[in-house]
């Protein structure tokens, strides 16, 4: 896999191409993003919700973020840390308290938020702080370690667990998927680094001006981090800004990274997205923002965006081929598609009609192996009576059609 990094207007655009070279993955930061998912906050309670029981926050004077009672972490006498939902949020904080809280989603204003309620406008934050590295999770708060939920076989995830209880600094970290042949030093080595950076950032939750503290990874970061389990040829970049950032984050958590940064010198490198021009991604890039998208054996599928959800229609086309055969190969295409558009929420799949119980398992198979590959939290919830597969997915940045609207 090659990691494309290049710049438009100010935004950061960082892309992930397979052995085949075709895309598949795309990172953008908006030169104009307030709030950044993973940023971590000394924020301030700005006032109490008790229809939404939740808390709105002044995050540092000019954002504001909503806090849910089930996002609420608590100090117990104890020690122990308890979830909220137990009361009301409104008896357990005030306005006017301080409370350090991290973003568990990016916020990009747009123009449909000019109408909609605070509580789609704010960014949802959390104050179960994590910090992402490369192969594992560091989850300050969480008393045992975890294994990652891809990792479906029990006797395996019973191992792993077994394994990080025997390596010492390895406490309340989530293992990664990424992580399964990796070794243990490397892993001792990592759960270090994120406690370290945990460590430092303590002294900076005091006082009562809201704040950023810290921000959440940028483009280059997560699209690293997110591709951690494929094998990385080259990571290309065009200007020295963008090395030196690339350089920061593989001696950190990548040190067999650091060889495969791979500077390219071109005609105009300050000219925008022209590495992407250079090495021709451009009209693939142009596909994710079609309302369509065409299979290989000549059927398509339709992606239409609602404000409630999003369908997508699975069309034979010129496709002659048995209805398994053309719902599997839209099943790869859609996805890649909800993994690049970074679309959220719910997703209704209309696929075409299938003869058995044994066909509609083989379609769902089929589409939780590719969803396996996607950096968020995607769920299939079944298959309805007329034949719609109801999907949702937990997204950590705005879509990429918000993202490239401003940026």
């Amino acid at each position: 896999m090659d990691i494309l990094i290049d710049e438009k207007d100010g935004s950061l655009w960082v892309a992930a191409l397979d052995k085949k070279g075709t895309l598949a993955g795309l990172e953008i930061d908006p030169e104009y993003e307030e709030v950044r998912w993973g940023s971590i906050y000394w924020a301030r309670v700005a006032r109490i919700d008790a229809a939404l029981d939740a808390a709105f926050l002044d995050l540092d004077g000019d954002n504001t973020g909503i806090l849910f009672n089930n996002d609420l972490r608590l100090d117990g006498p104890d020690g122990k840390t308890r979830k909220g939902g137990a009361e009301a949020i409104g008896k357990i904080l005030s306005p006017g308290q301080m409370i350090a809280v991290q973003a568990k989603a990016g916020y990009v204003p747009t123009t449909a938020d000019d109408t909609a309620a605070p509580e789609h406008k704010s960014p949802r934050m959390s104050m179960n702080i994590t910090f992402p590295g490369r192969y594992l999770i560091y989850a300050p708060r969480m008393a045992d370690n975890q294994i990652s939920r891809r990792i479906k076989d029990k006797k395996l995830r019973r191992q792993l667990l077994d394994m990080m209880r025997q390596m010492e600094p390895v406490q309340g970290c989530i293992l990664r998927a990424a992580a399964l042949n990796t070794q243990s030093d490397v892993l001792v080595r990592e759960a270090k680094l994120l406690r370290e950076i945990w460590r430092r950032i303590q002294p900076w939750f005091k006082g009562d001006s809201p704040q950023l503290i810290m921000e959440g990874p940028d483009a280059i970061q997560r699209s690293l981090s997110d591709q951690a389990a494929q094998t990385i040829g080259r990571i290309e970049i065009v200007t020295m800004e963008q090395f030196e950032s690339v350089e920061e984050w593989c001696e950190l958590y990548g040190p067999d990274l650091v060889t495969k940064i791979k500077p390219i010198e071109l005609e105009n490198p300050y000219a925008d997205l022209s590495l992407f021009f250079h090495r021709d991604i451009m009209g693939q890039i142009e596909k994710m923002f079609q309302s369509y998208a065409v299979l290989p054996s000549g059927g398509n599928i339709i992606i239409e965006h609602t404000a409630a959800l999003t369908v997508v229609d699975v069309n034979r086309g010129t496709d002659r081929r048995a209805n398994l055969a053309v719902n599997l190969e839209a099943a790869a295409e859609l996805a890649k598609h909800i993994r690049v558009r970074n679309i959220g929420g719910i997703v209704i799949m209309d696929a075409l009609k299938l003869k058995s119980k044994k066909d509609e398992g083989i379609l769902i198979a089929e589409l939780e192996k590719h969803f396996n590959e996607d950096p968020c939290t995607v769920q299939i919830h079944g298959m309805t009576a007329l034949g719609l597969i109801e999907i949702t997915r937990n997204r950590r940045t705005p879509s990429l059609i918000e993202r490239v609207e401003v940026g």
